[in-house]
């Protein structure tokens, strides 16, 4: 059993290795001029439907980028077989799977050059026209995925199979240019929010319940954001809006901490997971075209509460309510939905919060570049063990035990 652990090891690093040096080409090609002029090629052949521009343009792309891409690869592949013989590891040898591995891309990307009738459609999966079927893929990078390196930022999205390398960069979501519209924006969260997604590139809308228009205090400098007052019960209200938003972070929320009357209990559920609800089907219905597909998200504030004690029982109740829900949806959800887990932050809902809300806007920022979509911010360990296998457990029960609706 070691043996074959150790040779299975050996050859699933041989390939991920060639995979971070196809990538690391990828994105090296996109900063460093000689190398642009041959990958250029690459982004002259499709059209936003995925079709070719020409089918000389497409042979072409790959003898500029492709071939050298691979043979890049296939040299540097044999690196794991000279280090593993130099240092004598067991059973090294194994490591050339690797290089037949890249061999086999080389290959393939000679015969698209060639023009060999119908290779295209069996090696050149990522660039196949036709609406697409599922969403971004989160691990191994599908036809959505990479769809948005050619149009939506082409300094983003460089994985080629593996998505490992745009998550070390944090190049697996680009916010460049993305219009993003934030709930709950005039509390202390919404505003951190707004202040790093505006730095992060972001063209920002602030949806408030207070009258008075926000402001954000970027470099010593008041930038006024466009501010759009709703009330919850409201959000038909926001459905033009939203067909002209990317992402929507829903953000909004109450505690009644140890409250327990019947208005308590109406207002916490109708806050914390109707009115989130509410809008994230309005939302999911302004995807309609792959370029929705491809580039709309919804981030859904639930909190740790889904699985942590927050000492006000309300709270988490409505909590719980609306983190099911989304597990629930997400298995049929048109666009990619993300769950922000969040510990206790400094907060008017939460004036004794231990963490500072700029520094948990930043942490969020950083995992959605990473293409995380649980993602948690807090300092309390028990919860990056407990949320992950809560989520897992819930929606393959929801996965078992409920019906796919009818298209």
């Amino acid at each position: 059993m070691l043996t074959i652990a150790i040779i299975s090891g050996l050859i699933l690093a041989s390939i991920l290795w060639v995979e971070i040096i196809r990538d690391s080409y990828h994105a090296l090609s996109h900063y460093w001029t000689p190398l642009y002029r041959l990958h250029v090629w690459h982004h002259k052949v499709f059209r936003p439907d995925l079709t070719a521009a020409s089918e000389e343009i497409y042979r072409q792309a790959h003898w500029y980028n492709d071939v050298p891409e691979a043979l890049v690869m296939l040299l540097l592949s044999f690196v794991p077989l000279w280090v593993g013989y130099l240092f004598n590891w067991p059973f090294f040898w194994v490591t050339s799977v690797g290089s037949l591995y890249t061999a086999f891309f080389l290959v393939c990307a000679v015969f698209r050059g060639l023009g060999v009738s119908g290779i295209d459609e069996l090696t050149d999966i990522t660039h196949r026209p036709g609406q697409f079927e599922s969403l971004p893929a989160e691990w191994f990078i599908n036809r959505t995925y990479h769809w948005r390196h050619h149009f939506d930022d082409q300094k983003a999205y460089y994985s080629g199979t593996f998505a490992l390398v745009d998550k070390i960069l944090g190049t697996a979501l680009s916010l460049k240019g993305k219009t993003i519209a934030i709930t709950g924006a005039s509390g202390t969260l919404g505003l951190a929010l707004l202040k790093h997604l505006d730095c992060s590139g972001a063209k920002v809308i602030a949806l408030s319940s207070k009258n008075e228009p926000i402001t954000l205090d970027i470099n010593g400098q008041q930038q006024p954001i466009k501010t759009i007052t709703w009330q919850v019960g409201q959000e038909n209200e926001l459905s033009q809006l939203l067909e002209t938003v990317d992402i929507l972070i829903i953000n909004h929320g109450t505690n009644v901490h140890g409250a327990r009357t019947p208005e308590a209990i109406l207002q916490s559920y109708e806050i914390n997971a109707f009115s989130c609800w509410r809008l994230m089907e309005l939302f999911f219905a302004t995807v309609r075209t792959n370029k929705d597909i491809a580039c709309k998200e919804v981030w859904v504030n639930t909190s740790e509460a889904e699985v942590n004690p927050a000492l006000s029982p309300l709270y988490e109740l409505s909590k719980r309510t609306i983190g099911d829900l989304i597990t629930l949806r997400r298995l049929d959800a048109p666009c990619v939905v993300r769950k922000l887990i969040l510990g206790p932050f400094k907060s008017n809902l939460n004036p004794i919060g231990v963490m500072s809300a700029d520094w948990v806007a930043q942490q969020i920022i950083k995992q959605a570049k990473a293409d995380f979509r649980n993602i948690i911010v807090t300092i309390n360990p028990i919860t990056f063990i407990a949320f992950p296998i809560k989520e897992f457990f819930v929606s393959w029960y929801f996965k078992l035990f409920s019906q796919k609706p009818n298209s």
